[in-house]
C-alpha cells in the first residue's frame, strides 16, 4: 500500500479529535494521521516528533517514536497498526488501565503552576475572548483545529 495515497492531507483538514480511540487510546488516532502525513509530505503545522501531547502515549505505552514511523511507513491500516503496538509495547497494559490513562487524559487540565496557566488562557484567547468551556488540553486541540481550517469559535 502507498503511503501517500492513504495519507491524510493536513494542510487541507485537521488529524482525528485527540478524544478519538483506538484499542481504548486517546490521541492514537491522532498520532498516526500525523505519522501517514509527516511520511508523504502532507503535515502541515502540525507536529510529530515525539514531544507535545503525544509523549504521553509513547511513554505509557513504552515506544519509541521512530519505530512506530517505521511500522506506519509500510501503509498498514489502523488495526494492523494496534496490532504492531500490542506486541512491540515495552508496558504491556491492561483494558481497565488503557480505560484509566485515556480518561485521565480527556479531563488533564493545565497544571496549576501560573506560566502554564497564562499559557493555556493565551492559547485559548488567540480563538475567542468568550469560550468558558474550553478548561482540558483536548477541548484546547479541539477548537485550534476547528478554527484553523475556518470555523468560527
Amino acid at each position: 500500500m502507498n503511503i501517500t495515497n492513504t495519507a491524510p492531507d493536513l494542510t487541507q483538514r485537521p488529524p482525528r479529535s485527540p478524544r478519538v480511540r483506538l484499542g481504548g487510546y486517546v490521541l492514537l488516532p491522532r498520532i498516526l494521521d500525523k505519522g501517514r502525513a509527516s511520511l508523504a509530505g502532507k503535515l502541515g503545522e502540525y507536529r510529530y516528533s515525539g514531544k507535545g501531547i503525544d509523549r504521553h502515549f509513547f511513554g505509557f505505552v513504552g515506544l519509541d517514536h521512530e519505530s512506530l514511523t517505521q511500522e506506519i511507513a509500510k501503509g498498514g491500516g489502523d488495526g494492523e497498526l494496534l496490532e504492531w503496538i500490542h506486541a512491540n509495547a515495552k508496558n504491556k497494559r491492561q483494558p481497565w488501565e488503557i480505560a484509566a490513562w485515556s480518561q485521565y487524559h480527556l479531563s488533564r487540565t493545565p497544571d496549576s503552576d501560573y506560566e502554564t496557566l497564562t499559557e493555556f488562557a493565551d492559547s485559548v484567547r488567540k480563538f475567542s475572548a468568550t469560550r468558558e468551556d474550553v478548561t482540558t488540553w483536548f477541548d484546547l486541540l479541539d477548537l485550534d483545529d476547528h478554527c484553523t481550517f475556518g470555523g468560527k469559535a
